[in-house]
């Protein structure tokens, strides 16, 4: 809660400044929107966040989708086994109920760069205040996706049914 308040308060001297400007006003881009659902959403985020043999266990249950929002170029060159790819960027009402789905009580797992210790491409660290997975849980509650359950851990990729391109080639031949 300390953390909210603390947060909510940098804000709002942050924004100080911004107001007295008078940029114009762009109906499809809501900064405060976006502030707003981010508190709203940082104590479900917390309670969201699973140790890697829960993440794993939810993903044998068989019910919910692993959803990976690295480029597809970054999929491609390896991911969990079983994850389906809709690049961050290309997230549209339309494309996310294409992968994820009808049912936004379906449970959605979700991870990023940041989950792996390894730190190569394709797992390549970004700075941990822009870590995808954030975002990524942000936006899918925004679209009503509200099941969404985190990575919590940092894992090698050998810890995890890790796929690459080598795999998919193999397993596809007779």
């Amino acid at each position: 809660m300390i953390r909210i308040t603390a947060l909510t308060l940098a804000l709002g001297l942050a924004a100080t400044p911004l107001a007295a400007q008078e940029a114009p006003a762009n109906p499809q881009i809501d900064y405060d929107g976006f502030v707003r659902i981010t508190l709203e959403l940082a104590e479900t985020r917390d309670k969201h966040r699973l140790n890697l043999d829960q993440f794993q266990a939810k993903m044998a249950d068989g019910n919910a989708i692993l959803l990976d929002t690295r480029s597809a170029q970054a999929f491609w060159q390896g991911h969990i086994k079983g994850a389906v790819n809709l690049p961050f960027s290309d997230f549209t009402s339309a494309k996310l109920a294409e992968v994820l789905g009808d049912d936004p009580e379906r449970p959605i797992l979700i991870y990023c760069n940041n989950n792996f210790s390894d730190n190569i491409a394709p797992v390549v660290a970004k700075k941990a205040e822009l870590a995808l997975n954030i975002p990524t849980f942000i936006n899918l509650h925004g679209y009503g996706y509200t099941n969404i359950w985190e990575l919590a851990d940092v894992v090698s990729t050998s810890d995890v049914e890790w796929v690459t391109p080598l795999d998919t080639v193999q397993s596809a031949q007779p």
